[in-house]
């Protein structure tokens, strides 16, 4: 197993270069970083990427900020465009218009936007297919590169442009679709949840083992976005540390169909302990809505049980 101390994993080479245009306090950047520190001395990678934030941010034609070679694709396409170049790969390497010591790693990302709901197309069929490649989301919950509408990864009663709180609205009234277990029927050999810890140590591993486990890997990644959950930038990480302890955001792996829970909290906190740091949640703690809250806590409760279940059984 690889060291995942701070020192060695901060110590690794860049693979995506500063001077990009993400907002100060993403999550997505950090998220993209640590995935890449995954990857082994030496070996090479392909990098997809849908359109968003991610892509318009860090590829400035003819500039781009990725040291790997770089593909954006349409906002819908990620999954498919990554799973035809990996198939060429193959092919090229068959006839032996690759060098067989060449190794390259095949790895694509796309926001919620891109991946819960107008990508989930070519998602699904690439993960159908079991594809060589690690699909990456970034969740942040939102359409953020466009305003800040919501998706089907956005937290029931969030305050988005589409969902606007007011008079008659509380916000988005649906639940969030549970992706992660989605694509864990897919029958992949390895699907993980996780986000940015505090020593980096779970997403490290959970990388490596996506990038490095044959066939197709699914990594969902909590990636906060200061602008559409409205908190103060340097709270980043205080805010994905009480996703986890909350239960909002279980850190769990499916490897080949066995459920795994990574870390379960030794008292679990309240889940207004989550929104109230998160703008975009304010009016859930005015007065006459509790109820609301409450019926949060129900939700975050019925999906943890149902992990728990799950890990149970294996």
């Amino acid at each position: 197993m690889s060291d995942y101390s701070l020192k060695t994993i901060m110590n690794k080479p860049e693979r995506l270069a500063p001077g990009h245009r993400m907002c100060a306090g993403c999550g997505a950047t950090i998220a993209v970083r640590a995935v890449l520190r995954a990857l082994h001395e030496g070996d090479r990678a392909v990098i997809g990427n849908a359109t968003g934030c991610l892509e318009v941010s860090s590829y400035m034609y003819p500039y781009t900020a990725w040291e790997d070679s770089y593909i954006h694709n349409a906002f819908e396409n990620a999954g498919a465009t990554l799973s035809g170049v990996e198939t060429a790969y193959k092919v090229l390497k068959k006839k032996g218009r690759i060098p067989k010591e060449e190794t390259f790693k095949f790895i694509t990302f796309g926001g919620d936007g891109g991946t819960y709901d107008i990508g989930f197309q070519s998602l699904s069929g690439a993960m159908e297919r079991n594809h060589d490649m690690v699909y990456v989301c970034y969740d942040n919950g939102a359409y953020m590169n466009t305003g800040i509408q919501r998706s089907s990864a956005t937290p029931m009663y969030a305050d988005t442009t589409t969902t606007p709180v007011g008079k008659k609205s509380v916000g988005k009234m649906q639940n969030r679709k549970d992706l992660s277990s989605i694509i864990a029927d897919h029958d992949v050999p390895y699907v993980a949840q996780t986000t940015l810890t505090s020593n980096f140590e779970d997403i490290h591993r959970k990388s490596e083992k996506a990038i490095y486990t044959e066939g197709a890997s699914f990594l969902n990644i909590m990636t906060p976005c200061p602008r559409g959950w409205r908190y103060e930038t340097p709270e980043i990480m205080k805010i994905c540390k009480l996703a986890v302890e909350t239960c909002y955001w279980p850190l769990f792996e499916v490897d080949h169909g066995k459920w795994i829970l990574s870390y379960e909290p030794k008292k679990k906190l309240p889940i207004e302990e989550f929104l109230r740091v998160q703008g975009r949640f304010k009016h859930l703690f005015k007065k006459g809505n509790e109820d609301l809250i409450v019926q949060f806590q129900a939700e975050v409760d019925r999906r943890w049980e149902e992990l728990l279940y799950k890990c149970a059984r294996g």
